[in-house]
């Protein structure tokens, strides 16, 4: 049985930051990390402009394995931060590295990191966009209840070139059954439901997925709920 949608693009932007990205709380461990002294005096702006200047008094491999070794913790040995500090000053991380569950991450390292430096690592760019899906039939909306990533990237890509890059790297996860990788492809989503049965969703992804939704107008899209991971 298929189901069918109208999807309608509403926004696209490339944006540089992700929104809770960083918080005070993060500044305060990496200034602490950085044996910075005493921040009680200090407002969150301060502490945050204290945070940036004191990553750009280290050398930039310096402060990526700082930035890096705070956010990965015990998920990467030290011998790989050492490694990737080097690697993420001038190769796109968030896009190239081989686990797709470290991208976001590396994104937020690399966006700190950028700002410190006013430049030298790669621009971060991101993909914000919102989309609203009317299903045709009213059980239609109940397929977005599981695997919600998975339903939004199979009704987006239909709304794409079918070479677009997530087509031809996950070809076969289009169509059916088990995407595990589509919760770290889309890196985050907000849902609205309104009066009509229709959902806006609000999602942030890499641009290295979504940069052909940019030129994506309404369309129709059909989703087989036999193939779909229980």
């Amino acid at each position: 049985m298929k189901l069918n949608f109208t999807i309608v693009p509403l926004k696209f932007a490339i944006i540089t930051v992700l929104p809770n990205s960083w918080q005070n709380e993060d500044y305060l461990k990496l200034l602490e990390q950085m044996e910075y002294g005493d921040t009680t005096d200090l407002t969150d702006a301060e502490v945050k402009e204290m945070c940036l200047l004191s990553l750009a008094d280290n050398e930039p491999e310096a402060a990526a394995k700082i930035v890096l070794a705070h956010l990965f913790g015990s998920r990467l040995k030290s011998g790989q931060i050492e490694n990737l500090s080097h690697e993420m000053i001038d190769e796109k991380m968030w896009e190239e590295y081989a686990e797709l569950s470290l991208h976001e991450t590396f994104f937020n390292a690399t966006q700190l990191l950028y700002e410190a430096f006013n430049g030298t690592f790669p621009h971060p760019e991101a993909a914000g966009f919102k989309v609203k899906i009317s299903p045709k039939e009213k059980m239609a909306q109940s397929v977005f209840d599981k695997n919600t990533e998975i339903v939004l990237i199979r009704l987006l890509v239909q709304g794409m070139p079918q070479n677009t890059l997530i087509n031809r790297l996950f070809e076969d996860q289009m169509q059916e059954g088990a995407f595990e990788d589509a919760k770290d492809i889309i890196w985050q989503y907000k849902m609205e439901l309104e009066d009509d049965g229709s959902m806006v969703f609000e999602i942030i992804s890499s641009l290295y997925w979504f940069h052909d939704f940019k030129y994506a107008d309404t369309y129709t899209a059909a989703l087989n709920i036999e193939s779909q991971p229980s």
